[in-house]
């Protein structure tokens, strides 16, 4: 056995004390206080990719605060590289072009989102003749 100054810990006992180490504030959200956007969505989610139909709400929050974290870093990168003020489509393409499942991803919600507009103009339409067809 290599001897290091360090004293031989024993795991045996299952008595361990957390509660003073000095890294806990790393796991305390910064955004404490704030109201809760994608709790919802996120406990869906989580069941959908195999966890707890009830997962704990510490770690919903905790996803929540690394989703906004990481939609927040995508938009301030996008509006670095758009030259206009504000954050455009093609930003967004840009940032995720080399990752290729989220370059997918994205051109498969524009492209659902084309058709959805395409079938609600369609909708409307259908709803404008039928409306117009009754006052005759």
């Amino acid at each position: 056995m290599a001897s290091n100054n360090m004293p031989e810990e024993s795991f045996e006992g299952g008595d361990f004390n957390f509660d003073d180490d000095a890294d806990d504030d790393q796991f305390v959200s910064t955004n404490s206080g704030r109201k809760r956007l994608f709790s919802k969505e996120l406990r869906c989610m989580m069941f959908g990719f195999g966890d707890d139909k009830n997962p704990y709400t510490e770690t919903v929050d905790l996803l929540e605060d690394l989703v906004i974290e990481y939609i927040a870093e995508t938009t301030h990168r996008a509006m670095e590289i758009g030259r206009t003020g504000r954050v455009q489509v093609e930003d967004i393409i840009f940032l995720v072009r080399k990752d290729q499942r989220k370059y997918a991803r994205v051109k498969d919600l524009l492209t659902m989102n084309e058709e959805l507009k395409k079938a609600r103009k369609a909708f409307d339409e259908i709803k404008y003749v039928g409306t117009e067809g009754k006052l005759k």
